[in-house]
């Protein structure tokens, strides 16, 4: 990490919520020159200056990625840029659909053409899980803004840029999980709205994501996804651990589960790679990763440490068997001390 990037400008969009600061926060432990905090919204801007009141390598921009020119400034000098920036909110986006492409598709296009402009080192896109054979407008955008950055590794040239995408699940307690909204219903005495009890979703910490971003950084050559092995959780499982943990024992009986059904957009299981993908990708032990669809463009090789033949033939929440109660537990309580 530190040969990464000690005495680099690195830019993260998005870099208020609750990926990109972390990514920000975690940079500066290495030794980088400039940390360039790019986002919309002021407000945490100033909360996060106001937590980090002497730390003189951050620079906030008040920025939206649909304005090209901003990104064209705040991306001056930089050495890595790290994407964060999105409508994520399914549901919001679904209402919303226009407004999703433009932050998560021109916002991404913009993002592709101020760093070849500017030949920044590494751009590193953070996708969704969404995105994997795509029910909603959310997993629409990000699907064409991985192609998007795909596609430029071919048409850049010999612009010395390399662009490359991770894509993973939920994070836990994030903000929008359901972990806090959960937790909150619970503590008021319910009902907790559940949409199906047999519901499966992929999970993952702030921490393993943030060290696999780093992974993936260090491993891109261009145009690639990487795909993290990351465990199932099944969301009844999820409902009754939380009343374990935050429900008092005699009062755990009397908070209501009500059924509100699928949402706009929502899909019963997730999936992170199809069985097209399978086709060509390589595993290692920790994660999937996705080959360009056209690698003889390249005159590069795509070859990874330890990289074999997938042994799955598609990744989805429905195939992998969801996490034990205990385990998930543990994790859930150990939330609070990463977050």
């Amino acid at each position: 990490m530190k040969s990464m990037f000690e005495g680099k400008i690195v830019l993260v969009t998005g870099g208020t919520g609750t990926v990109g600061r972390a990514i920000v926060e975690e940079i500066l432990r290495h030794d980088p020159k400039v940390v360039r905090v790019f986002s919309r919204d002021e407000s945490k801007q100033y909360d996060f200056q106001k937590a980090v009141p002497r730390e003189k390598r951050l620079r906030f921009f008040v920025g939206d990625v649909r304005d090209k020119e901003r990104l064209l400034h705040a991306m001056e000098n930089v050495d890595f840029v790290f994407h964060t920036a999105a409508m994520k909110h399914v549901i919001a986006c679904e209402y919303n659909p226009f407004e999703a492409l433009k932050t998560n598709l021109l916002g991404t296009k913009n993002i592709i053409e101020a760093s070849l402009e500017h030949k920044v080192g590494k751009v590193i896109f953070t996708s969704s899980d969404k995105a994997t054979n795509p029910c909603n407008t959310m997993g629409v955008s990000k699907l064409f803004a991985e192609r998007l950055v795909t596609a430029a590794s071919y048409y850049k040239g010999k612009n010395s840029t390399v662009l490359s995408s991770v894509r993973f699940g939920n994070i836990l307690g994030s903000r929008g999980s359901v972990i806090p909204v959960f937790r909150k219903q619970i503590e008021s005495g319910g009902p907790i709205t559940l949409t199906n009890p047999a519901m499966t979703r992929f999970v993952i910490t702030k921490k393993q994501a943030l060290d696999f971003v780093f992974k993936a950084t260090s491993l891109a050559k261009g145009g690639e996804i990487f795909i993290p092995k990351m465990p199932v959780v099944r969301m009844k499982d999820m409902v009754d651990v939380m009343l374990e943990l935050y429900a008092p024992e005699n009062k755990r009986k009397s908070v209501k589960i009500e059924l509100i059904g699928a949402q706009a957009g929502e899909k019963s299981y997730e999936e992170l790679m199809t069985d097209e993908e399978v086709t060509r990708a390589v595993e290692t032990d920790d994660m999937f990763i996705l080959k360009p669809q056209i690698p003889d463009l390249f005159e590069r090789e795509y070859h990874y440490p330890n990289e074999r033949p997938p042994a799955v033939k598609q990744y989805t929440s429905h195939n992998d068997p969801p996490m034990a109660k205990k385990t998930l537990r543990k994790l859930i309580a150990g939330i609070s001390a990463d977050y």
